[in-house]
């Protein structure tokens, strides 16, 4: 009978001190993935990514593709800074939690090519295991992120910008990285020189009346 009620008062105790924001049930994905992110009308085109991992193992190819932005053509000066961080992204199937993230791509408006490594810091890890594993707080009865993500924000003058999500869903900026312009010019000089696609009409616009935004990013 002791037993029991020792039994009983362990597991009252325990009950108490349980994390009551823990998503140790919730359904999650054993990766991560990475996306990219533009400002207003500063189009890019990403021509290849790769991840080293914290075991030191590489991964090839990771991702590409065009970036999320807009051209709201509202009268503002909206590629000022950064906008909003994009939704679309793509797992890294196979890799641990990254240690630095390797990207090229061409910025459309300029035009120019660039590429670089950003290291990523101990920090964004962290942010990255605590959005799958614990539930954000203004919603605890709602399940925790089921995927952790890493963005990258590609701006003229070869800025990076890196954000993970935190458990509530909002992007942290937790790097910033100056990329290298890269010799081989758009598609490693196999396109003559040629970009993905030419600047659109409303980024023409924009440039007209504002200027690409140096500084702001």
């Amino acid at each position: 009978m002791k037993l029991l009620l020792s039994l009983i008062c362990a597991l009252v105790v325990a009950g108490c001190h349980a994390d009551p924001l823990s998503a140790k049930n919730d359904p999650k994905s054993p990766w991560w993935q990475l996306g990219f992110t533009e400002p207003d009308y500063m189009k890019v085109w990403v021509e290849d990514t790769s991840v080293e991992d914290i075991k030191g193992k590489t991964f090839l190819r990771t991702g590409g593709g065009s970036a999320s932005g807009g051209q709201p053509e509202d009268g503002t000066e909206s590629a000022r800074g950064w906008g909003g961080v994009g939704a679309s992204a793509k797992a890294v199937v196979g890799a641990g939690l990254p240690k630095r993230i390797f990207v090229r791509w061409q910025s459309i408006v300029e035009p120019q090519t660039y590429r670089a490594w950003i290291d990523i810091p101990e920090e964004a890890r962290q942010l990255m295991l605590t959005s799958v594993n614990q539930r954000c707080a203004k919603t605890p009865d709602e399940t925790a992120t089921y995927i952790s993500s890493v963005y990258l924000g590609l701006a003229p003058g070869g800025v990076v910008q890196v954000w993970v999500r935190d458990s509530c869903h909002h992007p942290v900026k937790v790097a910033r990285a100056q990329a290298e312009i890269e010799p081989l010019g758009p598609s490693q000089g196999k396109t003559q020189g040629r970009y993905a696609y030419p600047v659109s009409e409303k980024a023409k616009r924009y440039i007209e009346k504002f200027g690409i935004p140096y500084g702001s990013w």
